[in-house]
């Protein structure tokens, strides 16, 4: 029996239709630094929960950071679904608060975990919605009304961007 290709959206931006959720992460990462992708996102939240004003940036660029994150969140979910437990952990060591970020040390030490969780706490399709309401509200001048729709989401996409980084950090070093 063959194994189903996986498609994860991601031909918009990295040009290719890649089949491993691994090596879409690595692709995204090569081409976009962690810190900026924050940062954008966190713009377009506060954009989106403020009435009368919009985004002054180019529409594409939210429409590309749309497309990677619709893309990172699939693989994330896979990766959650698929990994065996402990593939990505890490020693028990200290750590430095700055090299945790928004992580416990407990996610720190299983990043896959971090995906787990997230798809507990919103489907796969919530973070979808999440997605379109941020780009929708951070583009026009109406105000998203249910903030609660918005941070819960936001957080745990925050945390899977980390999460994923850090994978893709154990898997270039050989862990």
């Amino acid at each position: 029996m063959k194994d189903k290709k996986r498609d994860f959206g991601a031909w918009f931006w990295s040009g290719t239709r890649r089949d491993s959720a691994i090596g879409l992460l690595k692709t995204f990462f090569q081409f976009n630094d962690p810190a900026i992708v924050k940062e954008a996102l966190s713009t377009m939240v506060q954009y989106s929960v403020q009435k009368n004003i919009k985004i002054t940036g180019h529409p594409e660029e939210i429409f590309h950071l749309y497309q990677l994150l619709r893309s990172l969140v699939r693989a994330c979910c896979l990766i959650g679904k698929k990994e065996k437990k402990g593939a990505f952990q890490a020693s028990l060591e200290k750590h430095s608060p700055m090299i945790l970020s928004s992580l416990s040390a407990e996610e720190y030490q299983n990043p896959v975990r971090v995906f787990r969780k997230a798809f507990k706490t919103c489907r796969p399709e919530e973070y979808d919605d999440f997605l379109l309401m941020v780009v929708y509200f951070s583009l026009g001048s109406l105000r998203c009304e249910e903030e609660r729709r918005i941070i819960i989401p936001y957080i745990q996409l925050i945390k899977m961007l980390d999460a994923a980084w850090l994978i893709t950090e154990r898997v270039a070093a050989g862990k």
